[in-house]
């Protein structure tokens, strides 16, 4: 974004140049047209991310966010409204939802839901949103060491958390990305969930197929590998994404309201 000048302060400026040997002047107008400031809120590196994938800007556009997955059990299909994180998880077997205060699991056919909804709440949707879930408040970013897979290396930001922030303060992520292109290419991610202090283990997600949704790219699939000595060595499974949306309209509030004999989760 090109600096600009009041109106008042460039026509002074103007008026001192007029009596100025015409090289002086050149010079100092070069200066004023070619200085640039800085107006993003995050460092260069997770900037360039955000922009290859259609930029933080668009992203704080969109309200809702829904996307699908084939299970064994059936389709999965999680609602997203991404101003509140209020949230909807559909399946054959049980809906969990959380209204932005009350977490619920609401069973279908008499089937028992055996899950761990705290855990799981808010998790696909995390692995789903990156990078743009990594521009949420209270988030430290700094540069960590690339990661080299197959011949090719990968810059890397490592994430942490300010205390207090969401369920797992002690999480960390480590994002590596395409030096050239910017994209996402790489999650390395640490479980603390129900531990009373942070992993140095971390687990790795490829990130390699992407498709644009409203004007965002966002993942088709993403691929967990296996890892040794927090290095990913070969793939273990793909999830792939169906139904996506992405939209400017704020989604149904009812559909994250607690239904009827639905069990609420302290």
């Amino acid at each position: 974004m090109k600096k600009i000048l009041p109106l008042l302060a460039f026509a002074i400026f103007v008026s001192a140049c007029k009596n100025e040997p015409k090289q002086e002047q050149e010079v100092m107008t070069e200066a004023v047209t070619t200085e640039e400031i800085t107006t993003s809120i995050y460092p260069e590196a997770i900037t360039k991310v955000f922009d290859a994938h259609g930029s933080i800007d668009t992203w704080n556009k969109m309200q809702t966010l829904s996307f699908s997955i084939d299970k064994p059990t059936g389709k999965e299909v999680i609602t997203e409204n991404l101003k509140t994180r209020a949230e909807q998880i559909d399946t054959p077997n049980y809906t969990q939802g959380f209204d932005g205060t009350t977490l619920w699991i609401s069973e279908k056919d008499g089937k028992e839901y055996k899950g761990k909804p705290k855990f799981y709440k808010g998790l696909m949707f995390y692995f789903y949103a990156m990078p743009f879930v990594l521009a949420d408040d209270g988030i430290k970013y700094e540069t960590t060491e690339p990661l080299v897979f197959e011949g090719k290396s990968y810059p890397g930001i490592l994430i942490s958390y300010e205390d207090g922030i969401g369920a797992s303060s002690e999480d960390q992520y480590k994002i590596f990305y395409d030096a050239e292109t910017g994209k996402m290419e790489w999650l390395g991610y640490t479980v603390t969930y129900g531990k009373n202090e942070g992993s140095e283990d971390f687990h790795f997600i490829r990130y390699n197929n992407w498709q644009t949704v409203n004007g965002l790219v966002v993942p088709a699939s993403i691929d967990w590998y296996k890892y040794e000595n927090n290095i990913p060595t070969e793939k273990r499974n793909t999830v792939a994404f169906t139904d996506v949306v992405l939209s400017e309209k704020a989604p149904d509030a009812k559909l994250f309201m607690q239904p009827e004999g639905a069990k609420v989760i302290e």
